[in-house]
C-alpha cells in the first residue's frame, strides 16, 4: 500500500468522507491476495469490457445484419462517454480523496491535476455495459456486474470518493443510453445499405 503525500493541501470535505476512510481501512486490513486482485481488476478490467464489446459484434454479424452495425457503433459511443466525462473533470476540477484525506492507498495516489470527479473507469464501464443492452443482453448481464465491480475497485485502491464512481456510472450509462438509442434508429438502414456494398463482411457474414 502507498501512502498518500500528507504535505499536500486538504480540500473541501466531502459527505462521503467517512465511507472513503471505511472502505480505505479496510482495504488496508484485508489479505495482500485480496488487494492484489482488486487492484488487477482495476488496472486491466476495461479490457475485459473491451472484448465483450467486440464478441457482441462477432455473436450478431451472423444473425442480424442491423444489431452487427449498432455493435459497430458501441466503441465510439464508448469514446464519446469518455470525452463527456473529461470534459467533466476539467470543469469540476475535484481532488483526489489520496490527496486530501490522510489514507493509506493500494495504489499509488495520482499526481495532482488529475482530477477525481467522475471516474473515468467508471463511465467507461457503465457504457460498455450500456451498450451490451442494446446489442447483446446476454453478454450484458456479465457486463453490468462487472461495471458495479469496477466502479467499487476504484475506491478500494483509493483513487476516487464513492460520489466519483457513482457520478461516473451514470454519466456513463446517461451518454452511452442516449447515443445508443440514436444509433439503433440507423442501424438497420445503414447495414441494408453496407450489404449492398463491399463493406458488407462487417455487417453479414454471408
Amino acid at each position: 500500500m502507498t501512502p498518500a503525500s500528507s504535505s499536500l493541501p486538504r480540500g473541501d470535505h466531502w459527505f462521503d468522507d467517512g465511507l472513503y476512510t471505511s472502505v480505505n481501512e479496510l482495504a488496508h486490513r484485508s489479505p495482500g491476495w485480496l488487494d492484489t486482485a482488486v487492484s488487477l481488476w482495476s488496472t486491466y478490467g476495461l479490457v475485459l469490457l473491451g472484448a465483450l464489446l467486440m464478441a457482441a459484434w462477432w455473436r450478431a454479424r451472423p444473425v442480424d445484419p442491423a444489431r452487427a452495425a449498432l455493435a459497430l457503433a458501441a466503441p465510439l459511443v464508448v469514446v464519446a462517454a469518455f470525452v463527456v466525462s473529461t470534459a467533466l473533470k476539467a470543469l469540476l476540477r475535484e481532488q483526489r480523496p489520496c490527496q486530501t484525506l490522510r489514507t493509506v492507498t493500494v495504489e499509488a495516489c495520482p499526481a495532482l491535476g488529475d482530477w477525481s470527479l467522475p471516474s473515468n473507469h467508471a463511465v467507461l464501464a457503465a457504457a460498455v455495459a450500456t451498450t451490451l443492452l442494446f446489442t447483446d443482453r446476454r453478454l450484458a448481464a456479465l457486463a453490468v456486474p462487472a461495471a458495479v465491480a469496477m466502479a467499487a475497485s476504484r475506491v478500494w485502491v483509493g483513487a476516487h470518493y464513492p460520489h466519483d464512481v457513482v457520478l461516473g456510472l451514470v454519466v456513463g450509462a446517461a451518454v452511452a443510453g442516449a447515443l445508443m438509442a440514436g444509433a439503433r434508429r440507423a442501424a438497420a438502414p445503414v447495414a441494408e445499405r453496407l450489404q449492398a456494398t463491399r463493406l458488407r463482411p462487417p455487417v453479414a457474414k454471408r
